[in-house]
């Protein structure tokens, strides 16, 4: 397939690569020597005492910062995989009901006396379903989380649990996002899938459901789990907007506390939720992967 998209390098190609990258690596370790390490090193933060409580298991700290890390990765997971879960359904929901209204516009109801009004319902169905993705997938998720947190106690909806202000803020930016990439799976897929299920007698809504809705989310599985990411790592906006106690909020909350004892700790504090980011993104993403090649080992042998 590559061949197709563009010609194999030459020798001359190879060896220029060659030396770009014996040329690009001294130069990356360089910049990052005189660039990063140096000035921390110069700050004084390398130093024992401001990595002890981190990864010394003697120092009188470090119990209790992986405690604190912990509790606030366990709140991270929580509203991460609630976010997750209601938004795949809801954004499911939202494309195969947004699908389904275009099918009905377009058989316009011959021989029936509500006719009219079904068609107008039809149109304001449209209308509306079009008009929520596009407010909530253009409103900044920072703004949904406040408005949610604002908003939902002065019409009488209120938690003593945060985390839900968390859940149903994110909920509502990534389910309109997500369904419109299961919506752009199913319009992707060969139109001789949907002629086949009507063909067998399904309606539109079983064909939806049935034949397209599964063949797109496996098509579309590497954008959902790229979405899935953005929902873990958008969990840190709890701790900004609403005082929600996930894994960046207690981070800041250590960093706040050690200041007090004189310690300047939030550079390696901060680093290391970074790295746990990291590892956990990337968790996700090989799961994805494994997931993605998984299913599309599965199916039924020709005959």
């Amino acid at each position: 397939m590559s061949s197709v998209l563009y010609d194999s390098p030459g020798p001359r190609t190879r060896a220029l690569t060659i030396v770009g990258s014996v040329v690009a690596v001294p130069a990356i370790v360089a910049a990052v020597y005189f660039w990063i390490y140096r000035p921390l090193a110069d700050a004084g933060q390398f130093e024992g005492k401001l990595w002890g409580p981190i990864v010394d298991p003697n120092n009188q700290y470090f119990s209790l910062v992986w405690e604190r890390w912990g509790d606030g990765w366990l709140n991270t997971l929580k509203a991460a995989v609630l976010s997750i879960v209601a938004s795949l359904v809801l954004g499911s929901l939202i494309a195969l009901v947004r699908r389904e209204l275009r099918e009905l516009r377009a058989r316009r109801f011959p021989g029936l006396t509500l006719a009219p009004i079904l068609r107008g319902g039809v149109l304001a169905g449209r209308g509306l379903t079009r008009g929520w993705v596009e407010v909530a997938r253009g409103t900044p998720v920072v703004t949904t989380l406040f408005f949610v947190f604002m908003v939902l106690p002065i019409w009488g909806i209120d938690f003593d649990d945060r985390m839900w202000f968390l859940v149903i803020g994110l909920t509502i930016y990534n389910s309109v996002v997500i369904g419109e990439i299961l919506r752009s799976g199913m319009d992707g897929l060969p139109q001789g899938q949907d002629e086949a299920a009507r063909a067998v007698g399904l309606n539109s809504w079983q064909s939806s459901w049935i034949v397209m809705f599964p063949q797109a989310f496996r098509v579309m599985l590497p954008a959902l789990i790229s979405q899935v990411v953005v929902i873990l790592k958008d969990t840190s906006l709890g701790g900004v907007i609403i005082s929600y106690e996930e894994a960046l909020g207690v981070t800041k909350q250590m960093v706040e506390a050690f200041r007090g004892e004189n310690l300047a700790i939030g550079i390696p504090m901060y680093f290391s939720v970074g790295v746990m980011y990291i590892v956990v993104n990337y968790a996700l993403s090989k799961l994805a992967a494994y997931l993605q090649k998984r299913l599309s080992r599965r199916g039924y042998k020709p005959v």
